[in-house]
């Protein structure tokens, strides 16, 4: 599996993209991160040079492996879909984030328990289905939408499990999760106004949820 939306590169002295400095504001220093589907490791290298976070990656792309080295980052070439029992035990890092991977996984259901099997919290990105262009596409024309977050065809795309903001909170609850932070950007990953705060699920295009488990 290829993930979506992999990590871009940024040059020394740039910030972070902004939907991954959003996460990275989420993660507190010296801690211990796993980043499933972590591209070529841009975030990972972000957090270990800011934050001495000492992180690992899983990763499906060969190219992208080579660029994880290359920044010293501790990478496994996986496929996500297999899970995560045969690389890490219970309770191994602080936070497990899956960037804009989501959706094109298998099971996310239950690649979300095992992201908090072996990590205390979670943090999730994905495009939200419920956007209001999506829904205009959707609803006017009868096809399946095409925006500039969604932009492969429905033969052609790889994500297997669309989802908006109301289906992840649903699941949570379902699977007796808690929600401690929740954010929505637009298709640029930039944060929203009020108003996109005041309606998410309608004017936002990327949801950002960190969560773990009740109790």
């Amino acid at each position: 599996m290829s993930p979506l939306g992999e990590h871009l590169a940024v040059n020394a002295g740039e910030d972070l993209r902004a939907d991954l400095s959003i996460i990275a504001d989420w993660i507190k220093a010296d801690s211990k991160v796993l980043d499933l589907g972590c591209g070529d490791g841009t975030l990972l290298a972000y957090l270990r040079d800011r934050l001495k976070v000492l992180g690992y990656g899983l990763e499906i792309s060969p190219f992208n492996i080579e660029d994880c080295v290359e920044k010293n980052i501790n990478v496994i070439q996986a496929d996500l879909n297999d899970g995560l029992k045969a690389y890490f035990s219970d309770s191994s890092f602080d936070y497990v984030i899956m960037s804009q991977t989501l959706q094109a996984t298998e099971q996310p259901d239950l690649l979300i328990e095992e992201m908090l099997r072996v990590g205390k919290e979670g943090i999730v990105t994905f495009p939200n289905m419920a956007h209001w262009r999506a829904r205009l596409q959707l609803g006017l024309k009868g096809v399946m939408p095409v925006t500039k977050n969604l932009p492969n065809q429905w033969f052609n795309t790889p994500n297997v499990h669309l989802c908006t903001l109301n289906d992840f909170e649903v699941l949570c609850k379902k699977h007796d999760i808690q929600i401690l932070q929740r954010t929505v950007v637009d298709h640029s990953h930039r944060k929203g106004n009020w108003l996109m705060n005041l309606f998410p699920n309608l004017l936002g295009e990327i949801a950002i949820y960190r969560f773990c488990r009740n109790g």
